[in-house]
């Protein structure tokens, strides 16, 4: 790495950091002063709201606007470079553009990496961590919202090729839930029924602790019946698979992301196109970084009248259309025919194209 690598890579990291910084506290103090009284009323001590509530908060906020912070400080420094006729000096002495791009490719590779390590691993936990502040000092109806209720009424799913499962009623906060049945298929005929008057989740165990249980086995001349008044079992879902809302799959790390889009998949769960779209946004933002870094320098590297200003601005109408048209792609992955796939990475393919483009059109 030549030292003018190192010079623009410098630039580079450093403006974005201090756009992600400065940002960064902005969107705190603006918080603060929202959910002061939310906090007064916790009675919780400053460093107990900074730990459960900010440590969660600020990796989500920074991870969603990550992509913005990047592209406005590659066209920042990047135009003021061009405004002091660095860029011209840099190609004028023999170096090419695409070698002049070379140091914005590695920073964008670099902050792509730390975004993509944060989107599988911190995100989610600061997700969490953020909701379950919210949901106990801030708003106890947050996740209340289109049918979030924390009561789930009438869940039925898949646990294997061959058992079913059914719950009557749930709640997801103490754990509790009436009405659970299980049924067993055997060559397409039922041979197992259980079924329980209550049921909670053994948190000693991790097991489902099953009260007024009645099981039935049945084959074809005859059937047992058993009844017990408790019965501990081990299921494959978990009490967080219960709670079935839009939340949970910000709050699961990629790892148990994907077991759960596994199991939901033999379920045939209705939010199966919801969860593949989290889990491909997690690969296909960090990506957006590296074009929105080749598309910012291309932008700024040349030197026009209205100097970093007409860059700012032509940077925020760039991020503006992208978020739009990131958002209208979940939405018809969501509610439409549109695979999740392509709903994750249809706005990479279209704005790649418009970075080579830019490419291109820009002067050598």
């Amino acid at each position: 790495m030549k030292k003018i690598d190192r010079y623009i890579l410098s630039k580079y990291l450093t403006s974005f950091f201090f756009c992600l910084i400065l940002f960064t506290a902005i969107v705190v103090v603006v918080d603060i002063s929202e959910k002061t009284d939310d906090f007064v009323k916790s009675k919780l001590p400053v460093w107990n709201i900074i730990t459960d509530y900010y440590f969660g908060f600020i990796p989500r906020i920074d991870a969603m606007l990550f992509p913005l912070f990047v592209f406005i400080a590659v066209i920042f420094f990047t135009s003021k470079m061009a405004a002091r006729s660095e860029v011209i000096a840099i190609l004028s002495s023999g170096v090419s553009f695409r070698r002049f791009l070379l140091p914005y490719v590695v920073g964008g590779l670099f902050l792509s990496a730390l975004l993509w390590v944060g989107y599988q691993y911190v995100v989610p936990k600061a997700n969490k961590k953020w909701g379950d502040f919210e949901t106990k000092y801030v708003d106890p109806n947050f996740g209340n919202n289109n049918g979030n209720t924390t009561y789930k009424q009438k869940i039925y799913f898949r646990i294997d090729s061959n058992t079913y499962a059914g719950i009557r009623g749930y709640d997801t906060v103490s754990k509790i839930g009436v009405g659970f049945f299980i049924q067993q298929f055997k060559n397409g005929k039922l041979n197992y029924n259980l079924r329980a008057e209550s049921f909670n989740w053994d948190t000693a165990n991790k097991k489902w602790n099953l009260a007024l249980v009645t099981e039935r086995n049945l084959d074809s001349i005859s059937e047992r019946v058993k009844r017990s008044p408790t019965l501990l079992q081990n299921y494959n879902f978990k009490p967080r698979e219960l709670r079935r809302d839009e939340y949970l799959k910000d709050q699961l790390p990629t790892p148990e992301l994907d077991a759960f889009i596994k199991m939901e998949k033999m379920r045939g769960s209705e939010m199966l196109s919801t969860l593949l779209v989290e889990r491909y946004n997690r690969d296909a933002i960090p990506v957006s970084v590296l074009i929105l870094t080749i598309i910012g320098a291309v932008l700024a590297s040349r030197k026009i009248r209205g100097g970093s200003g007409f860059h700012l601005a032509t940077g925020v109408v760039i991020s503006v259309f992208y978020i739009l048209f990131s958002r209208f792609s979940i939405v018809f992955a969501t509610k439409g025919n549109l695979t999740p796939f392509l709903a994750a990475w249809t706005p990479n393919f279209f704005f790649g194209l418009l970075a080579f483009y830019f490419y291109k059109r820009s002067p050598k």
